[in-house]
């Protein structure tokens, strides 16, 4: 799969197409898109590009999805990756902690500015009222730059310069204003330690983007996640009022429309493969991108199932797929030197779903428990 997508052009005749893809036609054409039908033979950094990031609230969940779409991945790879600072982790679509490129983290976090300042506006913007945001960011700048910081030192440290205020609300004016990047150990497979900040600029050596690109964006987004609608996109990046954008664009798509007749973009040669090709199932690690990048998930998931995968306090569970849709949850649990893999499914399965998800489930138990001597597997219905 060439998973540098050139810029297509469609016709009119395109442009005004009316065809309908079904559930099926985009799960597989998501699936192809998220490296997930076979896996491939990619450096994880082309991965990690191809799909305009991977969000990472935890340290773990990258490796779990770069394991989903890899073939031969190991742990190793990533932690250099990041070690080396040609990966980073910083707060990105959505406001949301994602493991990108040291390249598109200078690209595409200018390109998110406004949805960091809505989100603390919101959160905030009361605390610090009548304050300099100017002054609070070059101040907090100098101090994450001196050292890396944790937010908790950093709201202490702003706090002797605004003894009065929330320190809380002053390193999120940080977070919101200064591009923070996490610096190792946060991150690295196999290591543990609290999140401590640095700017981009400093860690990279290099500045941010002056001319974000926000076409090419969105371009790389249909690459990734297409076919998509506006509101996808939108779900996607946090950003409102992206029709402007896409009526620019709209020359080089073609329009498709889903079965409730919702406008659908996507590249004319874009793979939308057979709705009917098999797929092998999949172990996705939490907060894994492909369930939280459209407006309407029933591409991957079914509705009946979201509560049992997204909690009230916004963790984003591991799930399985099979036939290319979430079917369950799971998660490894150690000690004594066993880990057991514990599958919960949300249907019935027949005993060849069961047996192909038990195959790739010790293939998973090999992958993050190597060091525990007995690996287990159980289905918990």
């Amino acid at each position: 799969m060439n998973i540098n997508k050139k810029k297509a052009v469609g016709s009119e005749a395109n442009r005004e197409s009316v065809s309908v893809l079904g559930r099926r036609a985009l799960n597989r054409a998501l699936l192809e898109r998220q490296l997930l039908l076979r896996r491939v033979h990619l450096p994880a950094l082309a991965v990690i590009e191809h799909l305009v990031g991977m969000q990472a609230q935890a340290p773990n969940p990258p490796y779990y999805g770069l394991w989903a779409r890899l073939e031969g991945f190991q742990q190793e790879e990533l932690s250099l990756l990041i070690s080396e600072r040609k990966a980073v982790r910083i707060a990105m679509m959505r406001s949301t902690i994602h493991l990108v490129s040291a390249r598109d983290c200078l690209e595409l976090r200018p390109l998110v500015q406004s949805v960091l300042e809505r989100g603390y506006t919101g959160t905030y913007s009361k605390s610090l009222a009548g304050l300099d945001e100017n002054r609070i960011a070059s101040v907090g700048r100098a101090l994450v730059e001196e050292e890396p910081l944790t937010f908790s030192e950093l709201g202490k440290r702003l706090s002797e310069e605004w003894p009065d205020r929330d320190p809380d609300a002053l390193s999120a004016a940080i977070r919101t204003w200064v591009p923070l990047v996490q610096v190792p150990p946060r991150g690295l497979w196999g290591q543990s330690g609290q999140a401590l900040h640095t700017s981009a600029e400093r860690w990279l050596s290099s500045p941010l983007a002056s001319e974000p690109n926000l076409e090419r964006m969105i371009h790389r987004y249909l690459s990734a996640f297409g076919p998509a609608s506006i509101k996808d996109m939108q779900a996607w990046s946090g950003l409102t009022r992206l029709r402007e954008v896409m009526e620019k664009l709209r020359p080089h798509l073609i329009c498709f429309r889903d079965e409730q007749g919702i406008e659908l973009f996507d590249f004319p040669d874009a793979p939308r493969p057979d709705p009917a090709m098999a797929s092998s199932p999949r172990f996705l690690g939490e907060f894994d991108n492909i369930l939280l990048s459209h407006a309407d998930r029933s591409r991957i998931i079914d509705d009946a199932y979201r509560n049992r995968v997204f909690t009230k306090n916004g963790i984003i569970r591991s799930v399985i797929l099979v036939d290319g849709f979430v079917c369950g949850i799971w998660q490894i649990k150690r000690g004594s030197g066993t880990a057991i893999l514990s599958i919960e499914p949300f249907r019935q399965l027949s005993s060849e779903e069961r047996d192909e998800l038990a195959l790739e489930g010790a293939k998973l138990l090999t992958f993050a428990a190597v060091d525990e001597h007995t690996h287990e597997i159980q289905f918990l219905s």
